[in-house]
């Protein structure tokens, strides 16, 4: 697969890091391209199929791509090839793999697997942006905050989406303290008694972002950039999701130009 095809495949499946993506050093962009087009892959394994143990099984397909199994693929392929290049870290995707792996069961019990999921997810992806980027090693708790925020955002964001195909990713725990289930969840996304277990969640949301949001290095930023989504997604926490729109945009570019998230 081509820069352009990986730009085509990132755009059409994950618009957000694309435009992020746009903004790291053209030299590095082609693997961070691969890396958000495997994120997408490990994103849908549960998407696209009916059973959980079929998830796992796409999932096990893409932990030995990582491993060092080479297949032909359209992500695959570029993502072996950015491996075998030294430009990605077999660890970061690695758990990667394995979070998702959590996330295909049933349902999450309880907000501490919540967290790990979110930082295993988002937060882990954000640090393998940065670290494909040359991030130095102190910057990768903060790019794993700001990950982790975009990754609670995301999923407050596609509540009603996940409701639609029988899922619900919030923590039982959290919800059962409200008086609500993973069922009532489901059946009702857009309930106002869901509202303030949702405040609580997006709480962690804005706390990641407080404590990590400012200034990054500019040959890191587009590791950091979907944190400023995350921002403005967390305020409309609740909301029916709708495109991305002109405000977005220019909040993604300010930033960009600012060198701060």
């Amino acid at each position: 697969m081509t820069e352009d095809s990986l730009l085509a495949f990132v755009r059409r499946h994950d618009p957000d890091r694309f435009l992020t993506a746009l903004f790291a050093p053209a030299d590095r962009r082609v693997t961070l391209l691969a890396l958000y087009a495997f994120n997408h892959e490990l994103a849908r394994a549960r998407e696209v199929t009916s059973e959980p143990v079929l998830a796992l099984i796409r999932l096990q397909w893409w932990r030995e791509v990582v491993e060092g199994a080479r297949r032909p693929h359209e992500v695959a392929t570029p993502l072996g090839a950015a491996l075998d290049a030294g430009a990605l870290h077999v660890p970061d995707l690695l758990a990667m793999v394995t979070a998702r792996e959590a996330e295909a069961g049933p349902s999450i019990p309880s907000r501490a697997a919540w967290e790990a999921t979110v930082r295993g997810t988002a937060g882990a992806l954000a640090v393998a942006a940065g670290r494909a980027l040359g991030a130095e090693a102190s910057l990768l708790p903060r790019l794993s905050d700001l990950g982790a925020a975009y990754g609670v955002a995301g999923q407050l964001r596609s509540l009603r989406a996940l409701a639609r195909q029988g899922r619900c990713l919030l923590p039982e725990d959290i919800l059962a303290a409200h008086g609500l289930s993973v069922h009532d969840v489901i059946t009702r996304p857009e309930a106002p008694a869901l509202r303030p277990a949702l405040t609580e969640l997006e709480s962690w949301g804005f706390a990641l972002l407080r404590r990590s949001a400012g200034r990054l290095p500019r040959s890191v930023l587009a590791a950091g950039l979907p944190a400023v989504l995350a921002r403005r997604d967390l305020r409309r926490a609740g909301q029916p999701a709708r495109p991305r729109g002109l405000g977005d945009r220019l909040a993604v570019l300010a930033a960009a130009a600012a060198g701060r998230v």
